[in-house]
């Protein structure tokens, strides 16, 4: 299991209340991150980079904190059965069904001094409903089946199930109704285009954080402005510059070179690249590293005929030395992955099958799906097809592009060819892989939460389609009766123990038939100036963005 690393006195704890004018003069915060967000809607596309940047600039009603536990941003108590915002009741076809009521902390507002309600809960549940708008997160629409708007600042949603992770808003957060309704009633297929937040990013009335977007510079960067609404302590920062550099090369350059502030570990550096930069500059900077639910591997298209093989796949993964890799490239601290679902978390299964390095076995499997040796020593089939493999990733990812070169001589030496192709961060994840336009093999990372149900990734149900809009996130194409079973009896099984021998049977199915093919769960390396106190990396799908408030200049 990785452990978390801390040095040059990392993570000091800082009063949340301490005002900005106590703190030396120092205005603005400038950062690099390594992506620009596909889009800036919150309900479409799954990037890191939008996460992030929502970080600062809107609020969920729950996510979970740095120390993994469930906890109100927006809202003012976290529901349960025990404080009555949680009711058992029984639907009108006779299920066991639940309604859970969520209470707007006081004095939330947009920034442009609106106040935050529970109409713009109502609107993001509906436009949540109507599948065609393509919204992610369909399962927990589906099954809130109705909202109840009691007052202004308190609203209830109706489910026809129970489910152990009920108090959890997810990915309903607040949209401004009176902005968002009229244009998603014009067209609600062609809502995605049409939103304020991709027409008029700026505009402060799309904005619940501490801070709003104030300009965007497509492909470049955003530019973050204090929200003189926000009703929590006041952050020390006027301004914040989050500037997008995908080569992360350049990144570093421009770090040392004084023109950013700092680089965010949750899309910043890879760990390999830090660790030599820390060698080189540890008295400048602040550094940590922070392993976490963030699982590293290739996501194959399933709809390619050579793929689909379940074979080929695990014949990949025993070509593939991943213990070297990491050793190679990452000094053996991102511990090998033997299926998706992370050793921190306390679900994973520790007796789940391993695939070890052996290319003996890599080459029994390619013979007997068919594939023999060509005069070039790449495989071919019986109709004479070579065995060639699109290997795609985020183009300018140093740690990635070295992976793929490894990657593609290990291939080699069992007789698949790869091709390398990639593509920028905002094409790969907007359009390539959210659309399923990948041929061959994906490299990239899923970012988790503590005992997060991976409906949307693994359900047959969740592949992308044009006539879902392109909402899931099962860019596999992965159907598998079995799992989808599983992933429809987790939610609702309420003894942690019965829970967990779901997960372990998931584990083994993912083991078996590699929908995605594993490499290692990593770890994130955050930089930091010397002068800034208060950054609590969480290690899970909610960013530390979300806490900005508590950042501080040391004095």
């Amino acid at each position: 299991m990785a452990t978390l690393r801390l040095t040059l006195g990392l993570l000091l704890a800082v009063p949340i209340g301490v005002p900005a004018a106590a703190q030396p003069a120092r205005e603005s915060l400038s950062i690099g991150i390594t992506q620009y967000p596909a889009t800036f809607h919150p309900n479409f596309e799954a990037m890191a980079a939008k996460s992030y940047i929502a970080g600062f600039t809107r609020r969920p009603l729950t996510a979970r904190d740095p120390d993994w536990n469930l906890a109100c941003l927006g809202c003012t108590t976290v529901p349960s059965l025990e404080n009555g915002l949680a009711v058992r009741e029984t639907t009108a076809d006779g299920k066991a069904g639940l309604r859970v009521t969520w209470q707007l902390r006081e004095g939330w507002a947009w920034a442009d001094g609106t106040p935050v309600t529970a109409e713009d809960l109502l609107f993001a549940w509906q436009a949540g409903r109507d599948f065609e708008t393509g919204f992610g997160g369909a399962e927990f629409y589906r099954h809130a089946y109705e909202a109840i708007v009691e007052d202004p600042r308190r609203i209830t949603l109706r489910f026809d199930r129970v489910t152990f992770d009920y108090a959890a808003s997810g990915d309903w957060v607040p949209l401004p109704a009176r902005l968002e309704r009229p244009r998603w009633e014009a067209d609600r297929r062609a809502y995605r285009t049409r939103s304020a937040y991709e027409t008029e990013t700026a505009n402060p009335a799309l904005w619940n954080g501490p801070y709003r977007v104030g300009a965007v510079a497509p492909g470049s960067g955003v530019t973050l402005e204090r929200n003189p609404h926000w009703p929590g302590p006041a952050p020390a920062f006027g301004r914040i510059a989050i500037r997008t550099v995908e080569n992360t090369a350049a990144l570093e350059a421009q770090l040392l070179a004084g023109q950013i502030d700092m680089v965010a570990g949750e899309l910043g550096l890879p760990l390999d690249q830090v660790v030599a930069l820390e060698r080189r500059a540890a008295s400048r900077f602040r550094f940590a590293y922070k392993p976490g639910l963030i699982y590293e591997h290739l996501a194959p298209n399933l709809d390619s005929p050579i793929l689909a093989d379940r074979r080929l796949r695990q014949a990949l993964i025993q070509a593939t030395d991943r213990a070297q890799i990491v050793a190679r490239l990452f000094g053996g601290r991102q511990p090998v992955a033997h299926s998706n679902i992370n050793p921190l978390d306390g679900m994973h299964d520790d007796g789940v099958r391993q695939w070890p390095h052996d290319p003996a076995a890599a080459r029994a499997l390619l013979e007997e799906a068919g594939w023999r040796p060509g005069p070039d020593g790449i495989r071919r089939n019986a109709a004479g097809e070579r065995l060639v493999l699109e290997l795609m990733t985020t183009a300018g990812n140093r740690s990635r592009e070295a992976v793929q070169q490894v990657l593609q001589g290990q291939w080699r030496q069992v007789g698949i060819e790869a091709r390398i192709r990639n593509e920028p961060p905002r094409v790969f994840f907007g359009e390539t892989v959210s659309r399923r336009r990948h041929t061959g093999l994906a490299l990239f990372a899923w970012i988790s939460s503590p005992e997060g149900v991976p409906r949307t990734t693994l359900h047959s149900g969740e592949i992308p389609t044009e006539a879902r809009n392109w909402s899931g996130q099962n860019s596999y194409g992965f159907r598998n009766a079995a799992m989808d079973a599983l992933l429809e009896a987790l939610p609702i099984e309420l003894d942690r123990e019965k829970r967990r021998v779901l997960w372990h049977r998931l584990q083994a199915i993912y083991a078996e038939e590699l929908p995605g093919i594993p490499l290692w769960f990593r770890s994130d390396a955050h930089v930091w100036p010397r002068w800034l106190e208060g950054v609590r990396p969480t290690g899970h799908l909610t960013a530390s963005s979300n806490w900005v408030e508590e950042w501080r200049v040391a004095r």
